[in-house]
Formats: C-alpha cells, structure tokens, sequence
C-alpha cells in the first residue's frame, strides 16, 4: 500500500518531467529556433559584457575629429562616424539598450496584459466588455502614433521610452491571455476548486494562468523584436534615448544624413536591428512549434 501511494506521488513529477524533455527535444529539432537562440544568447552576453571591454567614456562617447569618416578597416571594422568615434565599439555597446528597452517594455505590458486579460476572460459579462472594448479603442490608434505621443507627454528619456512601448504592447497579451483563459477556465480541475471554496485570485493565478502560458510564452518572444524596431522607429524620429547614448534607431538617425558617401554608417546598425529581430522571430517560431501539443511526434 505504502509503495502504491509512493508511485502515485511520483506520477505528477515524472509526467511534468517528460512532458519538459519532450518540448526541449521540439526546440532542439527545429534548426531555426537554435539559430535563433544562439544569436540571442550571444547578443545577451555581448551586451553584459560590453561594459566591460570598452571603457564608456573613452571608447563609446569620445570624439577623435582626427579619425572622423573613416572607412571599415582592419583598424576599424566598421569603420568610425562623423565624430571619430569608432562604429563597431558603439554598435556592440548599443545591444544593451536595444535589448534592454525590448525586455523592460515587454515585461511591463506582460504584467498588465495577462492580468487584464485574465480578469476579463475569467468574470466575462460586463467586466470583460469594459475590458475588451477598451482594448478595441487602444488598437485602433496605430502604435507607432501612440508611442509617441506617450514619449512626448512624458518626457523623452529610456524609462518614459520603456513606458511607452510597453503600453503599446498590452493590447496583443490582454487578447492572448483572455483567449486562453477562456478554453481553460471551463475545464474539470477548474470546478473542482470552486468546489473546495478556492478564492478567485487563487484559482486564477495558481490554476488558470500555468496552464496558459505556452501562447503567453511565445507572444512575449515575438513582442520583444517588435519593440526593438518600435524603439529604433522612435530613436530614428529623435524621440529614442537622448545621444550621445549609441542606442541603434540613434545611430541609424546619425548615419542618415551620410548614407549617400558613408552607407557604413547606416548599414551596419541596420543589420544590427535585423538580425536580433530574425533571431527572436526564428526563437518565437520555434517555441510556438515546441509547445503546441498537435505537433507531437
């Protein structure tokens, strides 16, 4: 009998454990998703790391009107800007912006998307309208427009920057999580708390929501490189990070007014932002393909 309820109590891990292994194996298929996660990891490390290979003062910010307008070269792989300053050391050093901005704007729209949506999707009736038709109203201003009128209102630094993409992006996770609240919240175990008298915050939060976090999971890698290149869009319109802060919409914006003689000065960040952007959909695609039960083999 002892043995019995031994094994029973095993079952649950050993289920969640397989059920790990066998997305972990998904991923690992998809040769996509593994390119993607490489670069990403590699741009994660560069910019932890770049503050502390170059010296911001000296390497990132300081003009060397000596060596302005300089060509890639072995000396300078990208080649320098208008200032002297060298591309490549400011390319590298801006991935910690870039990133920083996405995630920050993600997290905040992920906190108050997936609350709102839950609460709409669980109590529906007149919350869930009040809830969805404001929504409605915030999606039918375009993003870009809404962003910056935030930026503009708050004032133009990297918190307010955060701020306004995030809340730009609270509308796609209110949609996603309310959607998947709404398949969930019907289902037996969800009864079965009711039944023992479970608070609505409880079964919300601790049995509702960890079963609809595959979606959540690869909405939030998807929206993370939509607010990169709404961020460079911002930068780019000088409503981005103040310079001389190398952030790469700024160095795009800079560039711009040399493309015709020094494209460098453009190219380079612009493949900066396409590529972590191809990365992070490549990543999106292949969690959405790892966690969607129908595609197990």
């Amino acid at each position: 009998m002892e043995q019995t309820s031994k094994k029973l109590a095993h079952e649950p891990e050993k289920r969640e454990r397989s059920q790990t292994t066998e997305i972990l194996r998904r991923l690992r298929k998809n040769k996509g998703a593994m390119l993607g996660l490489a670069i990403v990891v590699f741009l994660v490390l560069v910019s932890i790391f770049s503050s502390v290979y170059f010296d911001y003062d000296s390497q990132v910010i300081r003009q060397n009107m000596l060596q302005r307008l300089k060509s890639p070269s072995a000396e300078h792989i990208f080649g320098t800007d208008e200032l002297g300053r060298d591309l490549f050391v400011r390319v590298l050093y801006g991935s910690r912006y870039s990133l920083v901005i996405g995630v920050v704007s993600v997290l905040i729209a992920l906190v108050l998307g997936v609350f709102l949506g839950a609460i709409a999707g669980y109590f529906g009736d007149v919350v869930e309208e009040v809830i969805m038709r404001g929504t409605d109203i915030f999606q039918s201003v375009p993003i870009t427009i809404m962003a910056i009128v935030i930026v503009v209102s708050l004032g133009q630094n990297m918190i307010n920057l955060m701020i306004a993409i995030g809340l730009t992006s609270v509308p796609g996770f209110v949609r996603i999580t309310r959607a998947s609240v709404l398949t969930v919240k019907n289902q037996e175990f969800v009864e079965a708390s009711k039944a023992i008298g479970l608070s609505k915050a409880n079964i919300i939060f601790n049995h509702i929501l960890p079963n609809c976090l595959a979606p959540i999971i690869v909405q939030t890698t998807l929206r993370v490189a939509t607010a990169i290149v709404t961020a460079s869009t911002l930068s780019f319109l000088g409503l981005g990070i103040p310079a001389p802060r190398p952030e790469w919409g700024g160095l795009l914006a800079t560039g711009r007014a040399h493309i015709r003689d020094y494209s460098y000065m453009t190219f380079f960040p612009g493949l900066a932002i396409m590529i972590t952007v191809l990365a992070l959909n490549l990543l999106g695609d292949g969690l959405r393909d790892a966690l969607d039960p129908k595609l197990k083999k």
